[in-house]
């Protein structure tokens, strides 16, 4: 059985990530999905236990997908949760730049290795840190995002 863990800030969680758990999920055995606190992110948009009721909502139709959230070193999880390998997205090259170096840093420390998995083209250009950004601005993020995101972002944007 092989388990794999998808970090990530999921500030909130979007159309891209949800393609990728259910991509994982169709790929793997089981799937963690866990949400990080990342304090070089800055304050984010939604609390960790809002962000966990995302997820938990984006992802209660895949029976061998589970959510957790961390606010370690991703190795670490890794191991609690005894995954055998990360899985991250990659939308472009400058993902696989600074992810390389994170891929490479991990398993330099852990011994856990990353697979890559590239995001449908349509999907490409989404990223959290831009939907917050546009909703928090009153613009339309509603195609980016799950319906129940979305409510959520609309109840934070501007008048």
């Amino acid at each position: 059985m092989t388990r794999v863990l998808y970090p990530g800030s999921f500030d909130p969680v979007h159309n891209g990530h949800v393609e990728m758990v259910e991509t994982s999920a169709r790929l793997f055995d089981e799937v963690v999905v866990a949400a990080l606190i990342n304090p070089s992110k800055g304050d984010g948009l939604f609390d960790l236990d809002e962000r966990m009721d995302m997820l938990d909502g984006c992802f209660d139709h895949l029976p061998n997908v589970s959510t957790t959230s961390f606010d370690g070193l991703v190795v670490d999880l890794a191991r609690e949760v005894g995954a055998d390998f990360i899985i991250k997205g990659l939308r472009a090259v400058s993902d696989f730049e600074s992810e390389l170096q994170m891929a490479q840093m991990n398993s330099a420390i852990s011994g856990v290795e990353t697979l890559f998995l590239p995001t449908a083209s349509r999907r490409s250009f989404l990223a959290s840190r831009l939907i917050r950004e546009v909703a928090r601005l009153g613009g339309d993020v509603s195609t980016m995002v799950p319906d129940s995101v979305s409510s959520r972002l609309a109840g934070r944007s501007a008048p």
